[in-house]
């Protein structure tokens, strides 16, 4: 009778050991096949010629994806220098400084709304803010438009991983005569170090490969990003975008997939570096 009770249980388990395992084999297949696609494409376009030389208007043969390159890292590294200070204060407030229970609840409620936020509808909320008023496309205006992307991530992140900290560091910190203030910066902060590297990294990542935002605030140029703060700035997403669905030159074809390659690689660096960073904090402890 026992064994009759436990037949379906056991049916249903190996089902759901089949679901899951065929789930993942989607799943690692469809990225193994969208990279294998990538770098096969892409490979034909990498050179010295390619990263070092600026792009060509179209039809014009030859050039690069230097400018483009060069852009894309100005526009990041601007996204996170605007995204980075707020988010992590507040990560902090939220996590530590608990006096005000519901702002704090308010402040999490519109960082997960804005985590669910279309990235085409950040871009036209900057465009209308920024773009519009000034008159220019900048790649200032990109990276605030992936500042606002970056915000909830980092603050969300920074919050889990302070709260992963236990209260006997707190409460000895404060039994050594710290402040709340220095207890949270020189201890908390500290000891939790690795993991809100992790949500920067993680955040740089989300925003690398947006494109919508760009399109409506930094837009494209095939000069060099000499103009960032009130200029169209060239940026790898938006000439991938252009290079391989807007031209009718193939050249221009393999460029674009060339481009992707390159963001594809980059951001696999960037998840590969949390990986790395999640795991030496794991066998820290």
């Amino acid at each position: 009778m026992l064994k009759k009770n436990l037949f379906p249980r056991k049916c249903k388990d190996r089902a759901l050991k089949v679901f899951a395992a065929a789930a993942v084999a989607a799943a690692v297949g469809a990225m193994l096949w969208i990279l294998t696609t990538v770098a096969i494409r892409g490979f034909s376009s990498i050179g010295m010629e390619f990263f070092f030389n600026s792009t060509r208007p179209f039809g014009v043969p030859g050039g690069g994806i230097a400018n483009a390159l060069l852009g894309t890292l100005l526009i990041t590294a601007g996204a996170a220098l605007i995204a980075v200070p707020p988010a992590v204060a507040a990560g902090i407030w939220l996590a530590e400084f608990r006096d005000h229970r519901q702002l704090a609840a308010l402040l999490r409620f519109s960082a997960n709304v804005l985590m669910g936020t279309p990235s085409v509808l950040v871009g036209l909320f900057v465009y209308m803010i920024l773009v519009v008023p000034t008159g220019n496309f900048s790649g200032l205006a990109a990276s605030a438009a992936l500042a606002v992307i970056m915000f909830p991530v980092i603050l969300r992140t920074t919050e889990d991983m302070l709260g992963m900290v236990p209260d006997a560091l707190r409460e000895s910190a404060l039994a050594l005569g710290m402040t709340r203030t220095r207890a949270t910066l020189a201890v908390v902060c500290k000891s939790a170090r690795k993991g809100l590297l992790t949500g920067i990294l993680l955040s740089l990542s989300r925003v690398s490969g947006e494109t919508a935002p760009l399109l409506f605030t930094a837009m494209f140029s095939d000069a060099w990003p000499t103009g960032y703060f009130s200029e169209p700035t060239a940026n790898l997403p938006v000439l991938i975008t252009e290079y391989a669905t807007n031209s009718p030159f193939e050249s221009m074809h393999r460029m674009g997939w060339g481009a992707a390659l390159t963001v594809t690689v980059l951001v696999l660096l960037i998840n590969l570096g949390t990986r790395i960073i999640f795991r030496e904090k794991h066998h820290g402890h």
